[in-house]
């Protein structure tokens, strides 16, 4: 492999992390509001829209991911394996992910098929551009320093394109559309579509692979698939993988009909009346008159700047106690605030974002840590192997990331159809829905104790995954030493 400096710039760390916030502006609406969209603004019943959801993401997460991946490790041009992709798939990504969320006035029939094409259209490109993106990672430097680095500054930028999202999306496709939520998110979804696109072309333009694979370390798709099923820590981080999407799909998911049918209206009001004054007082009035939209949005604001507080001190807890204890730890810790939802009255605000914002803090030291850690199974499959095949691995790692979306959003639909909820679609649209109260417990469930189960199954796992913070040291010595030699 050719060994460059493997130091890398602040221009090109930022250059890289625009490229997951570009993306994270489709993922974090996939996340937020798909199920939503769904159910109460395209008009969709909950069956359905968790059909759509589970049965197309699946097919995306087996089919298109690792297609995209052992085509983009087999890719060979001037810009590398994995830049082109990111050229080329910044246009098509930006307009399929607004015909995705609009609303076009077709029979209910006309409806179902729409989402399946926009929605598969859109997981088929997000694979293609986000895939070779994420492994862009483990061949931009071999540092491993250098990568827990690099990951800490795309994951604050991934919580910058979660912030705008879960704070201001909301009030702003209300106050886009004068009241009407389809004409509102179409006009967001237009904005996000071209400033996502620039993004993405600037991350082309600034980056560099520097890891490339020599002659000698050229494999089939066979011997890659191979390696990959003997390589346990990636089995390991495959099926936690998989448990995080589907808690954070579930729960991200699932805070819009919280807050809709479940938190006291009037106490929320009170609860964030001081705090829309003093950000009035300072010229912030994006949350609009809406006390509902208002205090979701601020309670996500909550929760993700802590998040990012909590990137902010990921990099130096691994770097001194190793990534596989640091997110273990962490992550058993945010569940707690996770769990505790279940025991608040609706009526209990100040502890709703107290819990959120301290779930926030400590889920965020894991966020950086996943991606360096699957950056490290591929050194980990190297070093055994003596073959690199960063994309295949990360490839899986998406049938995890999308598989775990699917499921987790899908969960959201079904679990509101078993507790009797009422979709737009259902109801008489001209009079205010009024939800029965098993459905109103459902929307409790669905952020407390549901989506704390993945995460715990997830924790245990760990205690079997055996890249420690010694072993870390020898992978990147040995691999340093092989390197410079070749």
């Amino acid at each position: 492999m050719s060994l460059n400096t493997q130091k890398l710039s602040f221009k090109e760390k930022v250059g890289y992390s625009l490229g997951d916030l570009a993306a994270n502006l489709v993922f974090q609406t996939l996340i937020t509001y798909l199920a939503y969209f769904y159910t109460d603004i395209y008009g969709l019943k909950t069956n359905d829209a968790s059909v759509i959801m589970l049965s197309v993401g699946l097919v995306a997460a087996f089919g298109f991911n690792p297609i995209i991946g052992a085509l983009a490790d087999r890719t060979r041009s001037r810009w590398g394996k994995f830049r082109p992709w990111i050229l080329f798939t910044a246009i098509p990504l930006g307009v399929v992910a607004l015909l995705a969320f609009s609303t076009p006035d077709f029979e209910y029939k006309g409806k179902v098929i729409y989402a399946v094409v926009t929605y598969t259209l859109l997981l088929l490109l997000y694979a293609a551009n986000n895939l070779p993106y994420s492994a862009l990672s483990g061949v931009i430097t071999g540092d491993m320093s250098e990568r827990n680095s690099l990951s800490s500054y795309r994951f604050v930028a991934v919580m910058f394109a979660q912030f705008f999202v879960q704070v201001f999306m909301f009030p702003i496709i209300e106050s886009a559309g004068g009241g009407d939520k389809a004409v509102g998110i179409e006009i967001v979804m237009t904005w996000l579509a071209i400033i996502g696109t620039v993004m993405l072309l600037i991350t082309f333009f600034t980056t560099k692979e520097r890891i490339v694979p020599t002659l000698d370390q050229e494999s089939s798709l066979r011997e890659d698939l191979g390696d990959l099923f003997k390589n346990r820590p990636w089995i390991i981080i495959l099926v936690v993988t998989t448990l995080i999407f589907i808690t954070l799909a579930m729960k991200g998911g699932s805070y819009v009909y919280y807050f809709e049918n479940y938190v006291d209206a009037e106490t929320l009001s009170n609860f964030i009346r001081p705090i829309l004054n003093f950000l009035s007082g300072i010229g912030v009035n994006f949350f609009g008159e809406n006390p509902v939209s208002a205090g979701f949005g601020l309670f996500n604001a909550g929760g993700i700047i802590f998040m990012i507080v909590g990137i902010t001190f990921s990099k130096r807890f691994a770097d001194r106690f190793g990534k596989k204890d640091v997110f273990r730890v962490a992550l058993f810790i945010s569940t707690l605030f996770i769990m505790v939802f279940y025991f608040f009255s609706k009526t209990d605000v100040f502890l709703m974002f107290s819990s959120q914002i301290l779930h926030g803090f400590f889920y965020g030291l894991t966020i950086p840590l996943l991606w360096a850690m699957i950056a490290d199974v591929a050194d980990y499959s190297e070093w055994k192997n003596h073959r690199r095949a960063t994309g295949i691995i990360f490839s899986a790692m998406m049938v995890g990331l999308k598989g775990g979306l699917s499921i987790g959003s899908a969960l959201v639909a079904g679990i509101l159809g078993l507790y009797a909820y009422i979709t737009k679609e259902a109801a008489n649209i001209g009079e205010a829905i009024v939800q029965p109260e098993s459905a109103v417990q459902g929307t409790k469930m669905l952020v407390s104790i549901y989506p704390a189960i993945p995460f715990l199954v997830g924790i245990g796992l760990l205690f079997f995954y055996e890249i420690n913070k010694k072993m870390e040291v020898e992978i990147e010595s040995d691999l340093k030493a092989r390197r410079t030699k070749s």
